[in-house]
């Protein structure tokens, strides 16, 4: 039994990573709107927040009525409750990476979780 997984990501416009990695602790998505497009619908959570990575491009994300610019390297989150929406510039595509954790969940991080051999 190995303890990874691996998968590699085509040019889609969406992959979730919960199938292809079974992962048990987030969600990963990575996203691709092309210019001009936007996320068909707002959405919030119940419980778990969000945590945007730009990979490349530009576009705004509308987070409860506030206009939000983004650019490749900018990275941002979103609490459970907030109204949210995301949408590529009419000039270039937006790609983004999303991960989607339980908020408050995190008990230990780097090299408090680490163990060191």
């Amino acid at each position: 039994m190995n303890n990874f997984t691996k998968t590699s990501i085509a040019e889609e416009a969406r992959v979730e990573l919960h199938d292809r990695l079974a992962l048990t602790g987030a969600e990963i998505s990575v996203n691709a709107l092309p210019a001009g497009a936007s996320v068909p619908f707002v959405h919030a959570h119940k419980q778990n927040e969000e945590i945007y990575g730009i990979l490349g491009g530009e576009g705004v994300a509308v987070i409860d009525g506030e206009r939000v610019s983004l650019k490749a390297g900018d990275w941002l989150k979103i609490a459970p409750a907030a109204k949210r929406q995301f949408f590529a510039s009419d000039r270039a595509e937006l790609r983004y990476l999303c991960i989607q954790v339980k908020e408050n969940s995190l008990e230990g991080f780097t090299m408090t979780d680490a163990v060191v051999y």
